[in-house]
């Protein structure tokens, strides 16, 4: 009859999870994002002024997609960059004349997207990437107005206020 020894289970069990914990790469915090609208019209984006307050990050890409395809980027050079911060803002479709691009598809009213900004953070609390979800919401008048969905928005019958008003 062969006895095990449950003191050497235990110790097997516990040097296996200190053991897959440390090959397990650490999770990057992903800091906020804001999308606000542009000062030509349209969205444009940049991090929170919590994620400031924390650490700033040096600016390398954008993205914006709608959960199935990218619709736009834009990347800094390699060697090149500038400090994100809360008074800057990037445009959707790259109206940054300095910064090379991909073409930009339409944006429709009505839909979920959501923006991804990769950076290198400049300090330990600083995040390595930012990310948000947005949409154009159709006003009353027929105007689109650039809507940020919160992370305390629930899905409704409204899309997260991405749908038009009802009348």
């Amino acid at each position: 009859m062969h006895t095990r020894d449950p003191s050497g289970i235990m110790l097997a069990t516990l040097l296996t999870a200190i053991l897959m914990a440390a090959v397990r790469p650490a999770q990057a915090r992903v800091g906020q994002a804001e999308v606000r609208e542009g000062p030509r019209g349209g969205p444009c984006f940049t991090i929170s002024p919590r994620e400031e307050r924390l650490g700033t990050s040096d600016f390398q890409a954008v993205s914006v997609s709608d959960g199935r395809r990218q619709l736009w980027t834009m990347r800094m050079p390699p060697g090149r960059s500038f400090p994100l911060s809360f008074s800057m803002c990037v445009p959707y479709g790259g109206r940054v004349a300095a910064l090379p691009r991909s073409a930009s598809a339409a944006l429709e009213a009505g839909r979920v997207y959501t923006l991804h900004i990769d950076a290198r953070p400049r300090s330990h609390a600083a995040a390595p990437s930012y990310e948000a979800r947005f949409c154009l919401a159709r006003q009353r008048d027929g105007s689109l107005l650039v809507h940020q969905i919160v992370s305390s928005d629930r899905e409704s019958h409204r899309l997260y206020g991405c749908l038009p008003p009802e009348e």
